[in-house]
């Protein structure tokens, strides 16, 4: 009986080290590409700090910032500034943005032409629904000089195009389904995650891809109120080292830019 009541005291204590020791969880949701893969590289790191890293993949832009506000994930990982502005203002949200990690170059392709002057007059566009990757989509055609404006309105749709020469059909689709619509479409304006996804490589398959002095760079985001949380502070540090910026470098040599 006593070599019993000792075994199980030791056992209690096991018990008491480890919860003392154990890793706090830490959720963050992102898209899979480069997203979810750049958190990866940040584990270890973490692990350090005392937390365990668990990144929920999503495939769509809604869900996962439904549920950071809700508190669901303790922060998120995969829009930028523009699109989140626009997403509080629908939706009633109270996210915010803690810190600039990299720059996805949004890219125009194709599987028809090889070359943006071989497009053809009433050519199938297709673009993001959403509104801010719609209206980033159409700047880059505009400074294409393949379509105009009628006015320069912060967040623009097909309805404020005036001049279009080519006669372009636009199709507006969520971001997720472009690469599929370029059996359809001639061309499409892909957020490059998306691409990647896909296979595409941003530099060597766009037509025409967006420059380094976009505003769409991607940020972490947490609720309101969790700002500076010590969760929120370990993963900015994480994510903003330099061994993430050596990776994003290594891996995707300007398919993806650092942006800190």
């Amino acid at each position: 009986m006593l070599k019993f009541n000792v075994f199980v005291f030791i056992l209690a204590i096991f018990s008491v080290i480890n919860t003392a020791f154990g890793l706090e969880p830490l959720k963050v949701g992102a898209v899979p590409t480069p997203h979810a893969l750049i958190l990866e590289q940040i584990k270890p790191e973490l692990a350090k700090a005392g937390y365990e890293l668990e990144v929920k993949e999503f495939n769509d832009y809604v869900q996962p910032n439904l549920a950071t506000d809700s508190g669901e994930l303790d922060a998120n990982f995969f829009q930028h500034i523009p699109y989140l502005n626009e997403f509080n203002k629908n939706k009633g949200t109270k996210l915010v943005n803690v810190a600039g990690i990299h720059l996805e170059p949004m890219g125009v392709y194709s599987s028809k032409i090889k070359n943006i002057n071989e497009l053809k007059a009433g050519a199938k566009v297709a673009v993001p629904n959403d509104p801010t990757n719609e209206s980033r989509a159409l700047d880059i055609l505009a400074k294409a000089s393949l379509i105009g404006f009628k006015s320069e309105n912060a967040l623009k749709t097909p309805l404020d195009i005036s001049k279009n020469d080519k006669k372009l059909k636009f199709l507006e689709l969520k971001a997720a389904q472009l690469p599929r619509a370029l059996t359809d479409a001639d061309i499409a304006v892909i957020n490059s995650n998306y691409a990647m996804a896909a296979g595409l490589n941003p530099v060597k398959d766009s037509l025409i891809i967006e420059d380094k002095n976009s505003p769409y760079v991607n940020i972490l985001v947490v609720k309101q109120g969790n700002e500076n949380t010590a969760k929120t502070k370990a993963l900015i540090k994480a994510l903003q080292s330099e061994a993430v910026k050596k990776f994003i470098e290594d891996k995707y040599k300007g398919a993806v830019i650092p942006a800190f």
